[in-house]
C-alpha cells in the first residue's frame, strides 16, 4: 500500500483488501464487464495512437495506466449526472455511451467536439486546463436551484490542480455547497513536472482547506475507485456538498503524442508501475476468485480487436467539413463580428459558401 489512508480493496496481485470504511458491493458479472470496458478502451487508445503516428490524427492524449480510474468513476455515475471531462476522458466518454468514433473528431481535426453534450450527460473536452472544473460547479448551482436530485463531476489532472481556476472551482462548490464531485488523476506527472513539485502534501489534502472532504482512493483498483466515487456522488445528489476525490495513478506512457517522457523519466519508475497495471489486476481477481476462464477473456480481446478495426475504418472516412462552418456555433444568435468574419473568408474564396 502507497499511503495508509489511501482507500484500497483490491492488491495489484489481485487480491481482496479488507477496508473499514467501504466494501466493494459488486458482483462477478459487474466486475467481468469492468474488465470488459478497461480492455476496450486500452485497445481503442492504442488504435488512435497508431492513427496519429501515421498522421490520421493531429494529436492524441494515451490513457494507459489510468483505465481503472476511468471505469472505476465512469460506472459510478447515474444516467442523469452531468460530467466535464479533459482531453484525456476516453473511458468516461466510454461508460457515457458516447460512440468511439465520436471521441477521435476533435483529434481529427473535423469537428470543434465531436457529440452532443446533453444526449450523452457528458461535455465535450476542455483544452485549457482547469476551466472544466468551474463548468461543472456553474452546472452544479444550477442543478441545486432546480431542485434535481443529481450530481456534477469534474475531471482533471494533478497538473491542472495547480491552476487558478480549480482553485475558484472549490471556492465556490464549497460556498454554495454544489452537488459536484471533483475527481483528479494523480498520474504523478503534469507532462515533464513530477506531481511532488506541485504539491508538498497529497492532493486530496488541499479539499479541507476549503472545508469540504478530500479521498484518495488506489486509481490502479476499479474496485475501489467505484466505492469511492459512488459515495461520493451519492451524498452529492442529497445535499452533502462537494468531494475532491484523488485517484492515485500511473501515466505508462507520454502525455500526448507530442511528448518524449524519457527525457525526463526513468525506466525502472515506470516498470514498477507496469506491474501495478489496472487490468492485470482485476483480471487476477477474476481468475481466482470467479473462475472466469481464458476463452472468456479471449472473446473481450477479439471484441476489443473488432472494435479498433472498425475505428480506423470510421476515422478515415471522416470528410473534412466546409471551413465556413467554423462560425455557425460561436454564438447561439447571430453577431456582426462573427458575420463580418464569415463574409471575409467567402471574399476569400476559402468556402464557396453563402450567407
Amino acid at each position: 500500500m502507497i499511503d495508509e489512508e489511501l482507500v484500497q480493496l483490491l492488491t495489484p496481485e489481485g487480491e481482496r483488501v479488507e477496508n473499514s470504511e467501504y466494501e466493494s458491493t459488486l458482483n462477478g458479472d459487474e466486475i467481468f464487464g469492468f474488465y470488459r470496458d478497461m480492455v476496450i478502451i486500452r485497445r481503442l487508445c492504442n488504435e488512435s495512437t497508431s492513427l496519429q503516428r501515421q498522421g490520421q490524427l493531429a494529436l492524441w492524449a494515451p490513457v494507459q495506466g489510468q483505465e481503472a480510474a476511468q471505469i472505476g468513476a465512469g460506472r459510478a455515475l447515474a444516467p442523469m449526472d452531468f460530467t466535464f471531462p479533459t482531453y484525456r476522458e476516453h473511458g468516461i466518454a466510454w461508460c457515457r455511451g458516447v460512440p468511439p468514433e465520436n471521441m477521435l473528431r476533435l483529434f481529427r481535426a473535423v469537428s470543434n467536439g465531436g457529440w452532443d453534450p446533453q444526449k450523452y450527460r457528458h461535455s465535450v473536452p476542455t483544452v485549457v486546463l482547469g476551466s472544466q472544473t468551474l463548468h461543472a460547479v456553474g452546472y452544479a448551482m444550477g442543478i441545486q436551484r432546480d431542485g434535481a436530485e443529481e450530481a456534477a463531476m469534474a475531471f482533471f489532472g494533478d497538473g491542472a490542480s495547480s491552476q487558478g481556476d480549480v482553485m475558484e472551482a472549490f471556492v465556490w462548490a464549497a460556498s454554495f455547497n454544489a452537488p459536484v464531485v471533483f475527481f483528479c488523476q494523480n498520474n504523478q506527472w503534469g507532462i515533464s513536472t513530477p506531481s511532488t513539485v506541485q504539491s508538498k502534501i497529497p492532493l486530496y489534502h488541499r479539499a479541507h482547506g476549503f472545508g469540504f472532504p478530500g479521498v484518495r482512493v488506489d486509481g490502479n483498483d476499479v474496485l475501489a475507485v467505484y466505492e469511492v466515487t459512488k459515495r461520493a456522488l451519492d451524498s452529492a445528489r442529497v445535499g452533502g456538498g462537494p468531494t475532491l476525490i484523488e485517484a492515485y495513478t500511473y501515466r505508462i506512457g507520454a502525455h500526448t503524442t507530442s511528448d518524449d517522457p524519457t527525457r525526463y523519466r526513468i525506466d525502472a519508475e515506470v516498470e514498477v508501475w507496469k506491474h501495478r497495471d489496472p487490468v492485470e489486476r482485476v483480471k487476477a481477481l477474476l481468475v481466482h476468485e470467479y473462475k472466469v476462464k481464458n476463452a472468456d477473456f479471449d472473446g473481450v480481446a477479439a471484441e476489443a480487436e473488432t472494435m479498433a478495426l472498425k475505428l480506423r475504418e470510421d476515422v478515415l472516412a471522416m470528410s473534412r467539413p466546409d471551413p465556413i462552418t467554423m462560425f455557425d456555433n460561436a454564438y447561439a444568435a447571430p453577431h456582426p463580428l462573427i458575420e463580418e468574419g464569415r463574409r471575409e473568408m467567402i471574399d476569400l474564396g476559402i468556402s464557396g459558401g453563402e450567407l
